[in-house]
């Protein structure tokens, strides 16, 4: 189980839910909680019984205040030789790689500063919540870094390139209506009614016709990567897998019937 003192893993009603579990230290990133992070990606994207994942940061000061400056993997990384800085970068892109390998749906509850690394982790999930309090900002160029864990991949296909070239040069600061205003989250709740929130919402998703909410999932995020004709081809292929499942006949009869759908996931 992907479960330390710097992280918790919890299961419930088919959603998985990690906490970044370091609030005293604003649970910035340690090369401990790295692994545990990436681990915990892993298990739920293996588990037959998750069908949705959220991630969130404990305390309510912060969702993740990026790496550890005070002995974490950046700092690890500007001590090293070029070669052992790359392989603390690879450790580091664990967590990018088990999320890009998992299409059940991953959503991000900001409960407070998501900053430089914490930023990135945010943006590498499908759909972001964040409270009122949530304030953020990609950090690097005030300690003359890059964002190097996968940040200048995902802003960009959130808020644009000139917008996400702006915030990444200036390192600037931004907070919740903000964020919302640029459409870089898809809600904000009071802060004690976030996770309640977002907990509804995933359990509405995990309810729902797995395999054609996955297959959704990977037909969008293929279609950055592919021709307009490859993306027709995977439309068909995997609506030919879709239109197999129990759930494809259960949803027409539902409707047709006036009633709710009875999903069951195959």
């Amino acid at each position: 189980m992907p479960d330390g003192p710097a992280l918790r893993y919890d299961v419930v009603d088919g959603v998985a839910t990690i906490t970044l579990n370091r609030p005293e230290q604003r649970n910035v990133l340690s090369m401990e909680l790295v692994d545990l992070f990436a681990d915990a990606v892993r298990t739920a994207r293996r588990s037959p019984e998750v069908r949705v994942v959220i991630v969130t940061g404990a305390g309510d000061r912060a969702f993740c205040a990026g790496g550890d400056l005070g002995g974490g993997p950046l700092v690890d990384a500007t001590k090293a030789s070029p070669i052992d800085s790359y392989r603390n970068l690879e450790r580091i892109h664990e967590i990018a790689r088990e999320l890009s390998r998992m299409d059940k749906p991953y959503l991000a509850a900001i409960n407070g500063a998501a900053i430089g690394a914490g930023m990135d982790i945010a943006s590498m999930a499908d759909l972001r919540f964040c409270s009122d309090r949530a304030r953020f900002g990609m950090g690097y160029v005030k300690v003359g870094m890059i964002p190097g864990d996968g940040g200048a991949f995902y802003l960009p296909r959130i808020v644009g390139l000139p917008r996400a070239l702006e915030l990444i040069w200036t390192g600037d600061i931004f907070d919740a209506q903000q964020a919302l205003d640029w459409g870089y989250v898809s809600a904000v709740h009071p802060p004690d009614e976030l996770m309640s929130r977002v907990g509804l919402f995933a359990r509405r998703l995990a309810n729902g016709p797995a395999v054609a909410i996955r297959a959704a999932k990977r037909l969008v995020y293929s279609s950055f990567e592919v021709s307009k004709e490859q993306a027709l081809d995977m439309a068909a292929s995997m609506m030919s897998v879709v239109l197999s499942t129990e759930d494809a006949t259960e949803g027409p009869a539902a409707f047709q019937e006036r009633r709710d759908p009875k999903f069951i996931g195959r």
